[in-house]
């Protein structure tokens, strides 16, 4: 029901309750089912009992297919949540990696190459990007409090080398700043990375997405991403060709942190495999949402740890 201004009529946690019953779907223990509610979010929570929605020629229908049961969309909610947190912690290391490459590799072109966009490739004299990015780095120098910052203000007059630069950076930024790097250096760190430069972009930005993802606790594992990955010719990284998968799925964007966290030899590659195993056991909603096949665990040496 709305109201006159157009805006959904409030329901206490009961009547949410009652509207989920009357849908089809089994709430189970109604003070455990209350509780889950003052802890997660009616609508947070909506998407993961979506698939669990009616499918008509129209879309999805507001009842549930019988034997839709509350706890299933809770199991599915914690699931999630543990791969949010696994996902963002093994992004970490390839992160800090990708900043000391580039860093190393920029400094040898020259130890201000990201001040001067004449050192730098053809990307960053196109445009206003590498501008609107130079501004984005000098307001993060003026607000930082890092103790390197703070000494290269007294006695370098503030100007950060690149390779102390970086570490300001978080991924969109670093991620651009590569784009901007001449292609000897991009090579450089995608040769360590076991991909090409180009690859080395897509992943880097598609992986940007994922991050954020994480950060701002959005459903991850049955998310379709908007940015799939260019992909090595196939025979030559066959850990990855072993994968079965659309790329453009979680599964797949998972697959690209444990080929990084392989090839730069950093973080713990047994920690997503770990959670994978926990998917919880849904009928309706099989791993296969997440673009992993049946035999995942062992179809490639990246995910048989």
């Amino acid at each position: 029901m709305y109201l006159d201004n157009g805006v959904k009529e409030f329901k206490s946690y009961d009547e949410q309750i009652d509207l989920l019953s009357e849908r089809g779907m089994d709430v189970g223990d109604r003070d455990t089912a209350r509780t889950t509610l003052q802890r997660v979010n009616y609508y947070r929570l909506s998407g993961y009992w979506y698939p669990f929605r009616k499918q008509s020629k129209t879309g999805r229908e507001d009842d549930f297919y019988p034997g839709t049961r509350l706890s299933d969309v809770i199991a599915l909610y914690d699931f999630d949540a543990r791969l949010r947190t696994a996902t963002f912690s093994v992004l970490t290391p390839i992160e800090l990696a990708v900043r000391a490459l580039l860093g190393h590799e920029l400094g040898r072109v020259d130890p201000c190459a990201h001040l001067d966009p004449g050192m730098l490739g053809p990307t960053a004299r196109r445009g206003d990007a590498y501008s609107n990015w130079l501004t984005g780095y000098k307001f993060e120098l003026e607000q930082s409090r890092e103790d390197f910052v703070e000494h290269h203000h007294a006695k370098y007059g503030g100007v950060l080398p690149v390779w102390a630069a970086v570490e300001l950076l978080g991924w969109g930024g670093l991620t651009r700043l590569y784009g901007f790097a001449p292609r000897g250096v991009q090579d450089a760190v995608a040769d360590v990375c076991g991909l090409s430069a180009p690859q080395l972009t897509s992943w880097l930005k598609a992986l940007n997405i994922v991050r954020n993802i994480c950060a701002h606790h959005g459903r991850l594992f049955n998310r379709v991403h908007a940015l799939s990955p260019k992909l090595p010719p196939v025979g030559r990284q066959p850990d990855l060709d072993a994968v079965a998968t659309d790329w453009s799925r979680t599964f797949g964007q998972l697959t690209m942190i444990q080929f990084l966290l392989d090839r730069l030899q950093v973080g713990r590659p047994t920690f997503l495999p770990v959670v994978l195993k926990t998917f919880p056991s849904v009928r309706a909603v099989p791993i296969t949402h997440m673009g992993a096949s049946n035999d995942w665990s062992s179809a490639s040496p990246l995910w048989n740890r």
